[in-house]
Protein backbone atom coordinates (compact mmCIF):
# COMPACT_ATOMS: atom_id res chain seq x y z
CA UNK A 1 0.00 0.00 0.00
CA UNK A 2 1.28 3.48 -0.85
CA UNK A 3 1.80 6.37 1.53
CA UNK A 4 -1.13 8.28 -0.03
CA UNK A 5 -3.53 5.45 0.52
CA UNK A 6 -2.65 5.02 4.25
CA UNK A 7 -3.12 8.69 5.09
CA UNK A 8 -6.90 8.89 4.26
CA UNK A 9 -7.52 5.72 6.25
CA UNK A 10 -5.79 7.18 9.37
CA UNK A 11 -7.83 10.35 9.06
CA UNK A 12 -11.00 8.29 8.83
CA UNK A 13 -10.17 6.39 12.02
CA UNK A 14 -9.46 9.58 13.90
CA UNK A 15 -12.76 11.03 12.74
CA UNK A 16 -14.65 7.96 13.90
CA UNK A 17 -12.97 8.14 17.29
CA UNK A 18 -13.90 11.80 17.65
CA UNK A 19 -17.49 11.05 16.67
CA UNK A 20 -17.64 8.26 19.28
CA UNK A 21 -16.30 10.57 21.99
CA UNK A 22 -18.77 13.27 21.03
CA UNK A 23 -21.59 10.72 21.04
CA UNK A 24 -20.67 9.49 24.54
CA UNK A 25 -20.39 13.04 25.77
CA UNK A 26 -23.80 13.81 24.39
CA UNK A 27 -25.36 10.77 26.00
CA UNK A 28 -23.71 11.62 29.32
CA UNK A 29 -24.98 15.16 29.08
CA UNK A 30 -28.51 13.93 28.42
CA UNK A 31 -28.37 11.63 31.44
CA UNK A 32 -26.99 14.39 33.66
CA UNK A 33 -29.63 16.81 32.34
CA UNK A 34 -32.38 14.28 33.09
CA UNK A 35 -31.07 13.68 36.63
CA UNK A 36 -30.73 17.39 37.28
CA UNK A 37 -34.19 17.97 35.94
CA UNK A 38 -35.59 15.29 38.29
CA UNK A 39 -33.83 16.81 41.28
CA UNK A 40 -35.01 20.25 40.32
CA UNK A 41 -38.54 18.94 40.05
CA UNK A 42 -38.33 17.44 43.56
CA UNK A 43 -36.92 20.69 44.95
CA UNK A 44 -39.68 22.67 43.30
CA UNK A 45 -42.26 20.29 44.76
CA UNK A 46 -40.71 20.60 48.23
CA UNK A 47 -40.55 24.37 47.88
CA UNK A 48 -44.19 24.44 46.85
CA UNK A 49 -45.13 22.32 49.89
CA UNK A 50 -43.09 24.58 52.16
CA UNK A 51 -44.78 27.66 50.72
CA UNK A 52 -48.16 26.08 51.27
CA UNK A 53 -47.23 25.22 54.87
CA UNK A 54 -46.00 28.78 55.41
CA UNK A 55 -49.21 30.14 53.97
CA UNK A 56 -51.22 27.81 56.19
CA UNK A 57 -49.22 28.77 59.28
CA UNK A 58 -49.52 32.45 58.41
CA UNK A 59 -53.26 32.03 58.06
CA UNK A 60 -53.46 30.22 61.40
CA UNK A 61 -51.30 32.90 63.02
CA UNK A 62 -53.55 35.63 61.66
CA UNK A 63 -56.55 33.71 62.93
CA UNK A 64 -54.95 33.25 66.35
CA UNK A 65 -54.01 36.92 66.52
CA UNK A 66 -57.55 37.84 65.54
CA UNK A 67 -59.00 35.57 68.22
CA UNK A 68 -56.54 36.90 70.78
CA UNK A 69 -57.44 40.45 69.88
CA UNK A 70 -61.13 39.61 70.12
CA UNK A 71 -60.56 37.90 73.48
CA UNK A 72 -58.54 40.87 74.71
CA UNK A 73 -61.22 43.29 73.61
CA UNK A 74 -63.94 41.17 75.18
CA UNK A 75 -61.94 40.94 78.41
CA UNK A 76 -61.41 44.67 78.39
CA UNK A 77 -65.12 45.21 77.84
CA UNK A 78 -66.09 42.79 80.60
CA UNK A 79 -63.68 44.52 83.00
CA UNK A 80 -64.61 47.94 81.76
CA UNK A 81 -61.00 48.65 80.74
CA UNK A 82 -59.66 50.49 77.76
CA UNK A 83 -56.59 49.36 75.85
CA UNK A 84 -54.59 52.07 77.58
CA UNK A 85 -55.74 50.87 80.96
CA UNK A 86 -54.89 47.27 80.06
CA UNK A 87 -51.43 48.37 78.96
CA UNK A 88 -51.05 50.19 82.26
CA UNK A 89 -52.10 47.05 84.12
CA UNK A 90 -49.52 45.06 82.17
CA UNK A 91 -46.84 47.59 83.12
CA UNK A 92 -47.89 47.31 86.77
CA UNK A 93 -47.59 43.52 86.63
CA UNK A 94 -44.12 43.81 85.11
CA UNK A 95 -43.09 46.32 87.79
CA UNK A 96 -44.48 44.01 90.50
CA UNK A 97 -42.50 41.10 89.12
CA UNK A 98 -39.35 43.23 89.07
CA UNK A 99 -39.99 44.24 92.69
CA UNK A 100 -40.52 40.61 93.70
CA UNK A 101 -37.27 39.65 92.02
CA UNK A 102 -35.49 42.47 93.87
CA UNK A 103 -36.96 41.35 97.20
CA UNK A 104 -35.96 37.77 96.47
CA UNK A 105 -32.40 38.85 95.75
CA UNK A 106 -32.31 40.90 98.96
CA UNK A 107 -33.69 37.97 100.96
CA UNK A 108 -31.05 35.67 99.50
CA UNK A 109 -28.31 38.09 100.53
CA UNK A 110 -29.75 38.35 104.05
CA UNK A 111 -29.98 34.55 104.28
CA UNK A 112 -26.35 34.24 103.25
CA UNK A 113 -25.36 36.75 105.95
CA UNK A 114 -27.40 34.86 108.55
CA UNK A 115 -25.78 31.59 107.50
CA UNK A 116 -22.35 33.13 107.97
CA UNK A 117 -23.41 34.45 111.38
CA UNK A 118 -24.73 31.03 112.41
CA UNK A 119 -21.49 29.43 111.24
CA UNK A 120 -19.54 31.81 113.47
CA UNK A 121 -21.83 31.01 116.39
CA UNK A 122 -21.41 27.27 115.76
CA UNK A 123 -17.67 27.76 115.82
CA UNK A 124 -17.96 29.55 119.16
CA UNK A 125 -20.23 26.79 120.48
CA UNK A 126 -17.64 24.20 119.44
CA UNK A 127 -15.06 26.12 121.45
CA UNK A 128 -17.40 26.17 124.45
CA UNK A 129 -18.10 22.45 124.02
CA UNK A 130 -14.37 21.83 124.08
CA UNK A 131 -14.19 23.63 127.42
CA UNK A 132 -17.17 21.65 128.72
CA UNK A 133 -15.48 18.42 127.64
CA UNK A 134 -12.44 19.39 129.66
CA UNK A 135 -14.66 20.13 132.65
CA UNK A 136 -16.44 16.78 132.19
CA UNK A 137 -13.07 15.07 132.05
CA UNK A 138 -12.15 16.66 135.36
CA UNK A 139 -15.49 15.63 136.86
CA UNK A 140 -14.98 12.06 135.66
CA UNK A 141 -11.59 12.04 137.34
CA UNK A 142 -13.14 13.31 140.58
CA UNK A 143 -15.94 10.71 140.36
CA UNK A 144 -13.41 7.94 139.79
CA UNK A 145 -11.43 9.11 142.82
CA UNK A 146 -14.60 9.30 144.91
CA UNK A 147 -15.56 5.77 143.87
CA UNK A 148 -12.08 4.56 144.74
CA UNK A 149 -12.27 6.23 148.15
CA UNK A 150 -15.76 4.79 148.69
CA UNK A 151 -14.59 1.29 147.78
CA UNK A 152 -11.67 1.65 150.19
CA UNK A 153 -13.95 2.80 153.00
CA UNK A 154 -16.44 0.00 152.38
CA UNK A 155 -13.67 -2.57 152.44
CA UNK A 156 -12.92 -1.53 156.03
CA UNK A 157 -16.45 -2.40 157.21
CA UNK A 158 -16.94 -5.67 159.10
CA UNK A 159 -19.10 -8.66 158.35
CA UNK A 160 -20.31 -10.92 161.17
CA UNK A 161 -22.89 -13.53 162.10
CA UNK A 162 -26.25 -12.47 163.47
CA UNK A 163 -28.03 -13.64 166.60
CA UNK A 164 -29.75 -16.38 164.55
CA UNK A 165 -26.41 -17.74 163.38
CA UNK A 166 -26.89 -16.42 159.82
CA UNK A 167 -23.91 -14.74 158.20
CA UNK A 168 -24.74 -11.07 157.98
CA UNK A 169 -23.59 -8.58 155.41
CA UNK A 170 -21.43 -5.59 156.17
CA UNK A 171 -22.25 -3.88 159.49
CA UNK A 172 -22.28 -0.10 159.98
CA UNK A 173 -21.15 1.02 163.43
CA UNK A 174 -22.17 4.68 163.02
CA UNK A 175 -24.04 7.07 160.77
CA UNK A 176 -21.10 7.69 158.41
CA UNK A 177 -20.56 3.97 157.81
CA UNK A 178 -24.29 3.56 157.22
CA UNK A 179 -24.11 6.22 154.51
CA UNK A 180 -21.42 4.12 152.82
CA UNK A 181 -23.71 1.08 152.88
CA UNK A 182 -26.55 3.16 151.40
CA UNK A 183 -24.29 4.20 148.50
CA UNK A 184 -23.36 0.55 147.99
CA UNK A 185 -27.06 -0.09 147.30
CA UNK A 186 -27.24 -3.78 148.20
CA UNK A 187 -30.07 -3.41 150.74
CA UNK A 188 -32.64 -0.96 152.09
CA UNK A 189 -31.66 0.94 155.25
CA UNK A 190 -33.90 2.80 157.72
CA UNK A 191 -32.33 4.76 160.59
CA UNK A 192 -34.18 5.18 163.89
CA UNK A 193 -33.89 6.67 167.37
CA UNK A 194 -35.99 4.90 170.05
CA UNK A 195 -36.72 5.65 173.73
CA UNK A 196 -37.33 3.05 176.40
CA UNK A 197 -40.98 1.98 176.45
CA UNK A 198 -41.59 3.54 173.01
CA UNK A 199 -43.18 1.55 170.18
CA UNK A 200 -42.20 2.92 166.77
CA UNK A 201 -42.74 1.93 163.10
CA UNK A 202 -39.46 1.52 161.22
CA UNK A 203 -39.60 0.49 157.58
CA UNK A 204 -42.33 -2.17 157.32
CA UNK A 205 -41.99 -3.40 160.91
CA UNK A 206 -42.55 -1.96 164.40
CA UNK A 207 -39.88 -1.89 167.13
CA UNK A 208 -40.40 -1.50 170.90
CA UNK A 209 -37.52 -0.83 173.31
CA UNK A 210 -38.07 -2.86 176.50
CA UNK A 211 -34.82 -2.46 178.46
CA UNK A 212 -31.35 -0.98 178.19
CA UNK A 213 -28.05 -1.39 180.10
CA UNK A 214 -25.70 1.40 179.05
CA UNK A 215 -22.81 0.09 181.17
CA UNK A 216 -22.82 -3.36 179.60
CA UNK A 217 -24.03 -2.09 176.17
CA UNK A 218 -26.95 -4.52 176.24
CA UNK A 219 -30.61 -4.07 175.37
CA UNK A 220 -33.89 -5.92 174.92
CA UNK A 221 -36.16 -5.28 171.90
CA UNK A 222 -39.56 -6.50 170.78
CA UNK A 223 -40.08 -6.66 166.99
CA UNK A 224 -43.59 -6.76 165.50
CA UNK A 225 -44.02 -7.96 161.90
CA UNK A 226 -46.77 -9.78 159.95
CA UNK A 227 -48.93 -10.21 163.10
CA UNK A 228 -45.95 -11.85 164.78
CA UNK A 229 -43.56 -10.63 167.47
CA UNK A 230 -39.94 -11.48 168.05
CA UNK A 231 -38.18 -10.82 171.35
CA UNK A 232 -34.48 -9.90 171.16
CA UNK A 233 -33.37 -10.17 174.79
CA UNK A 234 -30.05 -9.03 176.24
CA UNK A 235 -28.47 -8.31 172.84
CA UNK A 236 -25.20 -6.43 172.32
CA UNK A 237 -24.59 -3.12 170.58
CA UNK A 238 -23.63 -3.59 166.88
CA UNK A 239 -24.90 -7.18 166.97
CA UNK A 240 -27.12 -8.03 163.95
CA UNK A 241 -30.56 -8.94 165.33
CA UNK A 242 -32.08 -11.16 162.68
CA UNK A 243 -35.68 -12.20 161.90
CA UNK A 244 -37.72 -13.29 158.87
CA UNK A 245 -40.65 -11.25 157.60
CA UNK A 246 -42.87 -10.93 154.57
CA UNK A 247 -45.21 -13.17 152.58
CA UNK A 248 -42.16 -14.86 151.12
CA UNK A 249 -39.95 -14.82 154.22
CA UNK A 250 -36.85 -12.67 153.81
CA UNK A 251 -34.05 -11.99 156.28
CA UNK A 252 -34.29 -8.61 158.06
CA UNK A 253 -31.66 -7.23 160.47
CA UNK A 254 -31.67 -4.62 163.21
CA UNK A 255 -28.37 -3.13 164.37
CA UNK A 256 -28.26 -0.86 167.42
CA UNK A 257 -25.20 1.37 167.28
CA UNK A 258 -25.38 3.13 170.64
CA UNK A 259 -27.14 3.37 174.01
CA UNK A 260 -27.07 6.66 175.93
CA UNK A 261 -27.67 7.38 179.56
CA UNK A 262 -31.27 8.44 178.93
CA UNK A 263 -32.32 4.90 177.96
CA UNK A 264 -32.35 5.90 174.31
CA UNK A 265 -30.91 3.89 171.45
CA UNK A 266 -29.95 4.72 167.83
CA UNK A 267 -29.50 2.26 165.00
CA UNK A 268 -30.96 1.06 161.72
CA UNK A 269 -33.12 -1.58 160.09
CA UNK A 270 -31.76 -3.45 157.06
CA UNK A 271 -34.06 -5.24 154.62
CA UNK A 272 -33.46 -7.05 151.31
CA UNK A 273 -33.52 -4.87 148.20
CA UNK A 274 -36.56 -6.69 146.77
CA UNK A 275 -38.50 -6.61 150.03
CA UNK A 276 -41.63 -4.41 150.25
CA UNK A 277 -41.02 -0.81 151.27
CA UNK A 278 -43.32 1.49 153.23
CA UNK A 279 -45.55 3.79 151.20
CA UNK A 280 -44.09 6.78 153.06
CA UNK A 281 -40.67 6.69 154.64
Amino acid sequence: MSEFESTPRSNSNALLAALAVALLAGVGGLIWSATLSSRLSHQETALTDANQQNLKMAAELRETNARLQVATEELGKSLGLTQKQMDARADQIIERQDANNQRLETAQKQTAQQVNSVSNEVSNVKTDVGGVKNDVGGVKTDVAKTRSDLAGAISQLQSMKGDMGMQSGLIARNHDELELLKHKGDRNYYEFTLNKGEKKPVGTVTIELKKTDAKKNKLTLMVYSDDKKFEKKDKNVNEPLQFYAGKDPMLFEIVVNSINSKNQITGYLSSPKNAPVPTSR
